[in-house]
Parts: C-alpha cells; structure tokens; sequence
C-alpha cells in the first residue's frame, strides 16, 4: 500500500521522482490522471484498470457521471517509469494541477496523489482544522 508524503522537484525535462518504496508497488508502468482538489492520481495499472471499469458502468444519462468519468477517463496518460524511478508529467497534466518545481507525492492507500508544495500545504492545513468534523461526519460508514 502506499502511505506517506514526500516532497520532490519537477526537473527541466518534466520528469518526477517516484519515492523508492513507492516503485515497487507501481512497476515500470502506471496511469496519471486528473485528480480531485487540484492534484494528480497516480495508479498501478491493476487498480486503474478497475477504477476504469467502474466509471465505464456509470449511467450515461446522468450528467454528474458523465463529467467524472470524462475527467478521469480522458484525462488519464499511460507512463513509464525510467530506472532512476522517474515519470514524465505530460503538460496538459501539469497545468491541471499548476504545478511548480516543488512537489509532495503522497501515498493513500491504493493510488499516489502528486500535489504542487503550496497547494499541498495549504489543503492539509484546511483539512487538519476540521478533522473532528470530518471524523465525526464518517461514523455513518463506520469509522
């Protein structure tokens, strides 16, 4: 699983450093997609794959369905992982997420979300000072 944040750069050429322990779990192949909250989704191709199928079933004639399964279907890249550990950030990608030189990846489990640093910082800060509300609204599925 991955857990964990790690601040990383950009390089001149785009590329991003996937944190070692993280590239065992996502091989030499992976699917980068638009994310939710301004950031990246980074998936091993196993759980893209039933990620894809999930959102393939989505009901067409519902149009919040549509424009989830467009962003994240749409917006999704095939990457390689070169062998010092690096994905290219396509541009479309990169703007999406305006991303700077700074950069936390960050590991949820099942998927990896790549944040620009201010961003970053700025939604865990929000975040943190409401996390008695948001534990307290997930007891309904019961945690």
């Amino acid at each position: 699983m991955f857990i964990g944040e790690y601040s990383y750069t950009i390089d001149s050429k785009k590329r991003l450093t996937i944190p070692p322990k993280f590239r065992k779990i996502l091989g030499s192949k992976a699917v980068l997609t638009k994310g939710l909250d301004s950031c990246l989704f980074l998936y091993p191709q196993k759980d893209w794959q039933e990620l894809a199928e999930k959102l393939s079933k989505l009901p067409l004639s519902q149009a919040n369905a549509r424009g989830f399964a467009r962003i994240m279907l749409a917006g999704a890249m095939d990457v390689n992982l070169d062998n010092l550990g690096r994905v290219l950030i396509p541009d479309y990608l990169k703007e999406y997420a305006k991303l700077n030189k700074k950069i936390v990846v960050v590991g949820l489990y099942n998927r990896i979300e790549v944040w620009d640093e201010i961003k970053w910082q700025e939604y865990k800060q929000k975040t943190e000072t409401q996390a008695g509300n948001i534990a307290e609204g997930l007891k309904e599925l019961g945690i």
